[in-house]
């Protein structure tokens, strides 16, 4: 499989050591790349700090969350995995690209890492994954903040990603013009990107094979009952009220997919959480708000109990 390298124009960027872990899917054996970054002190070991798991969804990787990576690794443990397909991990063509297996791969990678609590930041369809995680392991988590993102069931879909998704020829166009990571470098945002984030955003999705994660991703979409991965979500939307841990909703106001409505559903859900509503930031918050939201999530992990 081709291997992707980060070109030195994005090393002040995303400046992490790549590390691989294998995951086993139907006996093959895939590279799934994860960020492990840590405290840069001497007389600090990894057990010895809190750990945040921070989970992408699509079309991004973990270049999506560098910001947040290096300011939290200096007092916390951060694992961003990118999912099997994403950023510097293999992409395998016989592989699901399924809600339930993703989960499986962030259960195996957190068995692997032998981790016992853990905070969760999660994104886009990252949600649902991490959820699904959580929503087996509620024991585990020591608090999740949700980002334009959904983790249950809805009839709400944009017209132009419900074309891409219904159609045979939708996964064409994705995966040979890119149709998905390029347009959301500019649609996912309220703020101009520089060029060399919107070359961060499209390294790993740089050719017609790169880029079956992202088809597949939009193909795993489940608007109805006969989708393969509904079952999948209902049971986490189901299993989401066993989830004790402290909540933070934070959220672009001007997102056109993961709309206010879900932010309003999640409320539904965690009547008790906290919220930060950004009206002026789109699907991709973290760009348009890098410092606000950063400076929310700290506010948030200094009120939780320890």
């Amino acid at each position: 499989m081709e291997t992707i390298t980060i070109p030195s124009t994005l090393k002040n960027d995303y400046p992490f050591q790549t590390n691989f872990f294998s995951v086993n899917y139907l006996g093959h054996h895939y590279n799934l790349n994860y960020v492990d970054e840590k405290p840069l002190k001497k007389d600090l070991e990894k057990d010895e700090c809190e750990t945040i798991i921070m989970v992408h969804g699509n079309p991004t990787w973990s270049f999506f969350y560098r910001n947040l990576i290096k300011h939290f690794s200096q007092n916390y443990r951060i694992i961003v995995p990118d999912h099997l397909g994403c950023g510097l991990s293999d992409k395998p063509k016989d592989f699901s690209y399924q809600l339930k297996d993703h989960v499986k791969n962030l259960e195996a990678l957190v068995e692997h890492l032998q981790l016992k609590k853990f905070h969760l930041i999660v994104h886009d369809w990252g949600g649902a994954i991490g959820s699904g995680l959580a929503t087996k392991y509620p024991e585990k988590i020591l608090s999740i903040t949700y980002m334009n993102t959904g983790a249950f069931t809805s009839d709400k879909i944009p017209w132009r990603i419900d074309i891409l998704r219904k159609n045979n020829w939708g996964e064409w166009l994705i995966r040979k013009f890119n149709a998905f990571a390029m347009p959301a470098t500019f649609m996912a945002v309220e703020k101009r990107l520089p060029k060399n984030i919107i070359d961060g955003y499209l390294l790993p999705y740089s050719n017609y094979n790169n880029r079956i994660a992202t088809a597949k991703f939009v193909k795993d979409i489940p608007m109805d009952q006969s989708h393969p991965s509904f079952q999948t979500l209902k049971e986490i939307e189901l299993n989401l009220k066993n989830i004790k841990a402290p909540i933070l909703l934070m959220w672009g106001a001007k997102d056109f997919c993961f709309t206010m409505d879900f932010f309003h559903k999640f409320k539904e859900f965690f009547p008790h959480a906290e919220e930060k509503v950004f009206s002026q930031a789109g699907h991709y918050l973290l760009e348009d708000e890098p410092k606000e939201t950063l400076l929310t999530i700290e506010a948030f992990y200094s009120k939780i109990k320890r």
